[in-house]
């Protein structure tokens, strides 16, 4: 999105990097158009139910493995878990370069969480802890702006950040922040671009190493 003031790109924790516009126009129509094949059945996008019955607000599709609380499965409904494409592993390894700079590490994304936000979907504080290894978690933001809350690593309380990500705005978070509480308290419609084709809510891509090989 277009702003009179550029933002500048930040870092709000120990390992934690915001680069907004990090993906131009191209990237973004391209991430939105694969996310549309990827949530096509089978093992499509669906709301994830949780252990306690609940439902999530938050529609997800994944690649290489299925996450469901709390483990990560190769099959979902019967089927066998969409792929994690070659392409999405290097572009991950472009933006933690970019986030860490030289001392980036040895990224090997194989699972990707695909998440649909509409206007009223949230997520609610928790960790990425599922994963065997703590390697860097990558995000990637299209469409509408959503309300990115980074907290600490002991518990849903305070002390927090309260980030807007736009589209096409990248976040990591790895060392020290690996394991922060985080979450999205909501969206705001109607703010993202309208030549990316996602002519309403919010996708959120992000990509971690599983760690079993």
């Amino acid at each position: 999105m277009a702003t009179l003031i550029p933002r500048e790109r930040s870092e709000p924790a120990p390992g934690a990097v915001h680069i907004p516009d990090w993906l131009d126009g191209g990237e973004q129509r391209h991430l939105v158009q694969a996310s549309r094949e990827w949530a096509r059945p089978p093992a499509g996008m669906r709301h994830t139910r949780l252990p306690g019955g609940g439902v999530m607000s938050v529609q997800t599709v994944c690649l290489g493995w299925h996450w469901e609380p709390y483990r990560y499965l190769r099959h979902v409904d019967g089927a066998p878990v969409k792929p994690f494409p070659g392409w999405l592993a290097e572009l991950g390894r472009r933006a933690l370069a970019d986030a860490y700079g030289p001392g980036a590490p040895d990224y090997r994304p194989d699972v990707a969480l695909v998440n649909f936000y509409d206007d009223a979907a949230k997520m609610g504080l928790h960790q990425d802890r599922d994963e065997r290894s703590r390697a860097p978690v990558v995000s990637f933001s299209l469409g509408d702006t959503g309300r990115f809350r980074l907290g600490n690593t002991d518990n849903r309380g305070r002390p927090w950040r309260d980030i807007e990500l736009e589209s096409g705005d990248l976040f990591v978070f790895g060392g020290p922040s690996r394991l922060a509480y985080h979450g999205v308290t909501g969206i705001l419609p109607g703010t993202g671009p309208r030549d990316i084709g996602l002519p309403r809510g919010r996708l959120n891509i992000t990509l971690r190493e599983f760690g079993l090989r």
